[in-house]
């Protein structure tokens, strides 16, 4: 009898092992459900449902829809027990691919598409989080209960995506809980300027959404190279527009 698994996504901009002509990503680093409200996306805020760039995948690749939706059905129903020992033997995998290559960084990104659907499906990744202290994970999400269940996790370096819908939430997760924010406006400029209202610094811009470095080189990833997010350095911003 065949056990359904979940499946990883390969990610050129967060991948921690990259092709040997810098193309492409090596490992599968990253895990994704379907967005939207329908499915896995309900802190989706009208910002982002607009410019969706994930949202926008699923639609050109078909492929790419069908994993989702693997992942999706596998989960949704899901009592937490399952869905641990689902989470955990997925990280246990990426762990074994790891181990082939000892020198590559252990970073693994939550939700590359989707977010947390509900908060036991939240404290399940927490609880495998925890179970794998070696592996440094990150996540954006835009649920503000489960940014509350996974504050201050050594191993998880967590932001809060912020747009003007919802930044009264965000502004609230940072004075409450110190949680870090990813603010996404039309321009740097204008996420400079709310962050400083909201936080009273500017942030940093992601460089690669900048255009600082590649998305993926010879040298790794944007995410693996820069690590800002990774380890949840500063509040960051991104520009709907790259400028």
């Amino acid at each position: 009898m065949i056990i359904p698994k979940l499946k990883r996504s390969n990610d050129r901009k967060v991948t921690n092992r990259v092709t040997a002509n810098g193309e492409q990503s090596a490992t599968q680093n990253t895990f994704g459900l379907p967005s939207g409200r329908a499915y896995s996306c309900r802190g989706e805020t009208p910002t982002c449902k607009r410019v969706c760039y994930a949202g926008r995948l699923e639609k050109m690749y078909p492929s790419v829809r069908a994993l989702l939706l693997h992942n999706w059905l596998l989960l949704k129903d899901a009592d937490y027990n399952t869905m641990v020992s689902l989470l955990d033997d997925m990280i246990q995998s990426f762990n074994k691919d790891c181990a082939k290559y000892p020198s590559i960084d252990k970073i693994f990104r939550i939700h590359w598409d989707g977010d947390f659907f509900s908060d036991e499906y939240t404290v399940a990744w927490a609880e495998v989080i925890y179970r794998h202290p070696t592996v440094q994970f990150w996540v954006y999400t835009r649920v503000e209960s489960s940014a509350i269940i996974l504050k201050n996790i050594p191993n998880l370096s967590l932001y809060y995506s912020t747009d003007v819908d919802n930044e009264s939430i965000g502004a609230g997760l940072k004075k409450t809980y110190g949680i870090k924010l990813a603010y996404l406006e039309d321009t740097f400029e204008a996420g400079g300027i709310r962050l400083k209202v909201l936080t009273g610094k500017v942030g940093a811009m992601c460089p690669e959404n900048k255009g600082v470095i590649p998305l993926i080189s010879t040298l790794g990833s944007a995410c693996g190279r820069c690590r800002l997010c990774v380890d949840n350095r500063t509040d960051i911003r991104f520009s709907i527009s790259k400028g």
